[in-house]
């Protein structure tokens, strides 16, 4: 039941309560029994005290001298001046010697009730029923627990500019704000995570974040990311875990909603008022699966043109008002962002920068708006189902999985994600290292990120190499620990090479075996999709069983990508992107960039000013199979190498 509604109800077993037990004064009636007309007097008494004053042709009139047509009369002018008419029925009030007669009239009914009342007894009345109410009002009403956490909690924002704004010490101050409430604040911003979807956090693009085959890739990150984007003022330590706290919003471009204010929830997503109503109905079945994790939605700030104002009000009062209306959990919340920055009055930004930005004082009241909202969210949360997701739908997550004893621990990764590149060393590892045969000192690696040319997201990893006649030269990934892949298929990745043909190969290593799979970049202006499954990696040649193909994804200790000498030396340059670990399909072209790029994500092009080449245009090609085993030093090279600045 909605407030208004209960404040409906209230009032009428107060109309009751009034008019049956206070006492009261009729002067002339016409009809009507004792509790009718005791309920009128409470009736009365509101309405009289809601009006400053009643209509002027009111004034001074004698309920007995009141016809039936002068009373018409008064209900058509009452109805053309849009006084409160509900249902063919009108409450007048008529002031007259220190009187208020309350007319109750239904046009064309043949009987008239007029009751009078002596205006101290309406006053006296009007004020004991109001305070009757408030009390059932106060009683009905739960008090909210705005106390901070008692101990730290972990909270992570999704955002950009605003966002960035909001947190920075001196401007918004919410980042200090909230840690001196108790959260451990972290966030993300532009070029953030897997396949940078920091990048995109419009409204149509929570359905990736929230409701996609990445979903659970995006999660691991985000539950785990405990970096800082904006500069805010962060005093307490990291409490350890995951983020518990999920906080998202989009920026003011999102309140430019095409459509009408009152349109339903539609069937895709799109920049309109339907279109946002099926993103967020969408991404609420993810928030329910999750129950250990609070997500607060912060509505999008507002925009100085007026132009679709009125639909980005009507779509952040369907969230904060109706989204929730039938949801049964405690761990979804909403913040009126815009609200607050519109004054709560007008539908425009009330607090402008020298553009569509909200300035330091606007962002100062979210600020302090915001966090006992926030605290009263998170003790509503705590209070209730907090559990885990139920078996079957586990919850991601980058720690230590307890595995069988084994001479060595193992870890299990939880996430599709070897590396994008986008940020740190992938976990449990130094990150990608460069090794070159040292047997000629012509030979050289180097490898790291790179933003020059990318398939999708920042970066990209760039190996420049030379590898002399018979020689090898790798850029390396080593983990601490062996990694357990066993639930996943294979690995894939997206190469590109400015050169004409660039042959390399992908080495992967357990406890004392080597095995390997060779590709080949084919010169074109294409990203290539590689494909590879486990059983495409074949034992090296020069240890036991050579040939074998790879069956223990449980153990892997290293991977690396790497280059062969044969008759003439190599020179060339190999881009590396978003490596993936996952159940993949053979037999499938991979979906061009127009595909699986949204609008507001970077095109899946190499971006590279410094050559006159045509760019790459992203168009993967299809899976590339196993082929010959490589020549002999390769794997070798892993027991005599030497690392290259």
């Amino acid at each position: 039941m909605s407030l208004n509604s209960l404040a409906k109800v209230l009032i009428r077993v107060a109309n009751l309560y009034v008019g049956l037990h206070l006492p009261f004064e009729v002067l002339e009636t016409e009809a009507g029994n004792k509790a009718y007309k005791s309920s009128c007097l409470a009736v009365c008494a509101l309405r009289a005290a809601t009006l400053a004053e009643p209509p002027e042709w009111g004034h001074g009139a004698r309920s007995d001298v009141l016809s039936g047509e002068t009373v018409q009369k008064t209900f058509e002018d009452a109805t053309e001046a849009n006084l409160p008419v509900k249902e063919n029925k009108l409450f007048l009030f008529l002031r007259g010697q220190r009187m208020l007669t309350c007319i109750h009239y239904r046009p064309g009914h043949p009987f008239l009730s007029t009751i009078s009342y002596k205006e101290s007894v309406v006053k006296r009345t009007a004020l004991l029923t109001l305070l009757l109410i408030a009390s059932f009002l106060i009683a009905a009403a739960p008090l909210q627990n705005t106390a901070p956490p008692p101990e730290p909690v972990k909270l992570i924002f999704i955002h950009h500019s605003t966002g960035e704004n909001w947190l920075t010490d001196g401007y918004g101050d919410l980042g200090r704000t909230l840690d001196d409430n108790n959260y451990f604040v972290s966030d993300t911003n532009y070029g953030w995570g897997p396949n940078g979807i920091g990048d995109r956090t419009d409204i149509p693009n929570w359905t990736e974040w929230f409701a996609s085959d990445q979903t659970p890739t995006y999660m691991d990150a985000l539950f785990n990311e405990s970096g800082q984007n904006a500069d805010y003022t962060r005093s307490l330590a990291d409490p350890g875990g995951e983020n518990q706290i999920i906080m998202f919003k989009s920026c003011f471009p999102n309140s430019d909603l095409a459509g009408s204010p009152n349109d339903p929830p539609g069937d895709y997503e799109d920049l309109s008022v339907s279109g946002a109503k099926y993103v967020y109905n969408t991404i609420l079945e993810y928030f329910a699966s999750r129950p250990d994790k609070l997500f607060i939605v912060i509505t999008a700030p507002p925009l100085s043109d007026p132009t679709h104002a009125a639909n980005a009000r009507a779509f952040n009062n369907w969230l904060k008002n109706e989204w929730l209306a039938g949801y049964t959990g405690t761990n979804v919340a909403v913040f009126d962002f815009y609200d607050v920055l519109t004054g709560g009055s007008g539908d425009t930004l009330a607090y402008p920068s020298d553009d569509d930005h909200p300035n330091p004082e606007g962002s100062r009241l979210a600020t302090a708006a915001f966090i006992p909202v926030l605290n009263a969210a998170y003790n509503r949360w705590q209070a209730g189902d907090t559990s885990a997701p139920p078996v079957g739908e586990p919850a991601p997550t980058s720690e230590t999985e307890s595995q069988p004893e084994a001479e060595s621990p193992v870890t299990t990764s939880a996430s599709g994600l070897i590396d994008n590149f986008e940020g740190a060393a992938p976990a449990g590892s130094s990150g990608w290292q460069p090794y070159a045969d040292e047997h000629d000192a012509a030979n050289s690696m180097v490898c790291a990120p790179v933003s020059d040319v990318v398939h999708r997201g920042a970066n990209a990893l760039r190996m420049d190499y030379t590898v002399t006649p018979y020689a090898w030269a790798t850029c390396h990934l080593e983990y601490d620990a062996p990694q357990n892949w066993s639930a996943t298929e294979g690995i894939s990745f997206y190469a590109y090479a400015p050169q004409t043909e660039t042959p390399f190969h992908v080495d992967l290593f357990v406890e004392g075996e080597s095995y390997v799979y060779e590709g080949r970049v084919e010169g074109s202006d294409s990203w290539q999709e590689f494909v590879v499954f486990w059983d495409e990696f074949h034992r090296v040649e020069w240890e036991e069983n050579a040939g074998a193909p790879f069956a223990k994804p449980e153990a892997v200790t290293a991977l690396a990508f790497g280059f062969e000498g044969g008759e003439e030396t190599l020179n060339g340059t190999l881009y590396i992107d978003d490596l993936m670990l996952d159940t993949l399909t053979t037999g499938q072209e991979s979906s061009t960039p127009e595909a699986e790029t949204s609008e507001n994500e970077p095109e899946a092009q190499p971006a590279t000013p410094e050559t006159t080449e045509s760019r790459p245009q992203g168009s993967p090609l299809s899976c590339i199979g196993n082929v010959a085993l490589p020549l002999g030093l390769i794997g070798f090279a892993f027991f005599k190498k030497k690392k290259t600045p």
